[in-house]
């Protein structure tokens, strides 16, 4: 099978798609072409060694150059002329923004940081705990914070407090000190109001007006203005993410994030509506975002291409729709649930819906995912904005080895282990076999040497 006659031609993925037209084709997975259909469908992402080579520049001259440098890219890149004293958000930005935001606005934000935090509050207290591995010999498992963290927040037309509070709570919950906020400048020197809200909801203060790869390498290195953090989160742009990547031999980084994906698991029991409806949902984040559906029912099929057909030309940010689904959306039939489990866990993707009969025991089948929601009411949207959990996921089929953003990256996990001198003579002859099998005995002459003579 022509792979490349397999989906649409993707000559046309930046034209509209107009009613009569099909958004996406129905193709039949089966368990012989299902290898072939994943290496269409999940192509190898090389990172632009271009992007990487201007991503090497930027970096390296704001290390030499600090915030000079800062400058010179914010004016180049965003077209915003600043001064140094300008690059930090003073507190009567934060208390104009509030004054900008609506009391619906703000209340959705704080429905949204609660429940977070209990999510992370509940992760983090199941962290800590003591256990007697033998008699007398205890291993207490402790975590501790790191002490700073700098936070990426696009800018650009979208804007995304959400992102704030996803990647923000987890680190506060985990107890660290410092938490820095970075974000591009719109032309008027200003970044959005609900985004610093998001931040003096999550008791962040320290925000600074700079995007792209300059705002990255600013955090790593630090300059003038910009202390140096321990680690770097959030999303952003191609150059954003090669940036992290270059950086990440001097500090430690987040899942390099891709576009956002959604495939949903159905049978005939879904509503194609509802399916068609989230489906648009998350195409409305990028042209490059990939939506699709796997179903044991032809007839859901056709009825959810008819949906998409039916409400793309209605909906907003049309346009970009339109070039996701054609470029990057799929709609594929097969023969058994266990068919689609089994193409779902060789795709990973970020989100995955399973609107089906048995809907929790699939689940359990499913080895790669960031996220999994059951059911025909939890929409991947809920837990975009308010359920409590994370949206910061891995992408591009980093779910087979990631999971998505919590606590437990903000924290340093060790260990405090006792033994009584009961308890690590009970261990000697198996810690003397090792020791010695390693062609290692002084590690055995050192414990031993407690037992040389006894103790007062």
């Amino acid at each position: 099978m022509n792979p490349n006659k397999f989906f649409r031609s993707r000559k046309s993925a930046g034209a509209k798609i107009h009613r009569h037209n099909m958004p996406v084709s129905i193709h039949q997975l089966t368990r012989r072409n299902l290898d072939q259909l994943l290496v269409r469908l999940r192509p190898h992402r090389i990172v632009d060694q271009a992007v990487q080579s201007r991503v090497r520049v930027i970096i390296d001259d704001v290390a030499r150059r600090g915030d000079a440098a800062l400058l010179q890219y914010t004016a180049q890149f965003d077209g915003v002329v600043l001064h140094p004293e300008e690059l930090r958000v003073q507190g009567r930005e934060f208390d104009q923004a509030r004054r900008q935001v609506t009391g619906e606005q703000l209340a959705a934000l704080k429905v949204s940081l609660a429940n977070i935090r209990k999510v992370e509050q509940h992760r983090l207290a199941r962290l800590s705990g003591r256990m007697q591995t033998s008699p007398g010999v205890s291993v207490r498992a402790t975590v501790r914070p790191l002490s700073s963290v700098g936070c990426y927040v696009p800018g650009g037309r979208a804007v995304y407090p959400s992102s704030v509070l996803m990647n923000v709570v987890p680190a506060q919950v985990a107890g660290v000190k410092r938490i820095v906020l970075c974000s591009p400048p719109s032309a008027t020197k200003t970044i959005h109001p609900l985004i610093l809200v998001a931040a003096k909801l999550c008791g962040v203060h320290e925000v600074y007006r700079v995007g792209g790869a300059q705002a990255i390498a600013a955090l790593a290195f630090g300059t003038q203005t910009i202390k140096p953090v321990q680690k770097i989160i959030g999303p952003g742009s191609a150059y954003v993410a090669a940036a992290k990547l270059a950086v990440s031999d001097r500090v430690a980084i987040d899942a390099p994030a891709g576009p956002s994906e959604l495939l949903v698991i159905a049978d005939e029991t879904a509503d194609p509506v509802n399916v068609a409806a989230d489906m648009l949902s998350q195409a409305e984040h990028g042209h490059d975002s990939i939506v699709g559906l796997v179903t044991t029912s032809s007839k859901l099929a056709k009825q959810v291409v008819a949906a998409l057909r039916e409400r793309l030309d209605a909906v907003e940010r049309s346009a970009t729709i339109a070039q996701a689904l054609a470029q990057n959306g799929f709609v594929l039939t097969c023969n058994s649930m266990k068919l689609a489990v089994e193409f779902t866990n060789g795709f990973a993707p970020e989100h995955l819906e399973i609107i089906a009969r048995q809907a929790h025991s699939l689940a359990n089948e499913i080895e790669a995912a960031g996220l999994i929601l059951l059911g025909n009411y939890s929409p991947v949207a809920a837990s975009d904005y308010v359920v409590g959990s994370n949206h910061v996921l891995p992408t591009g089929g980093a779910a087979k080895t990631y999971s998505g953003l919590s606590v437990i990256d903000f924290v340093r996990r060790v260990n405090i282990v006792h033994c009584s001198r009961k308890g690590l003579k009970g261990l000697m002859p198996s810690l003397r076999a090792l020791a010695l099998a390693e062609g290692l005995p002084n590690h055995y002459r050192a414990a031993a040497e407690r037992f040389r003579h006894r103790r007062q």
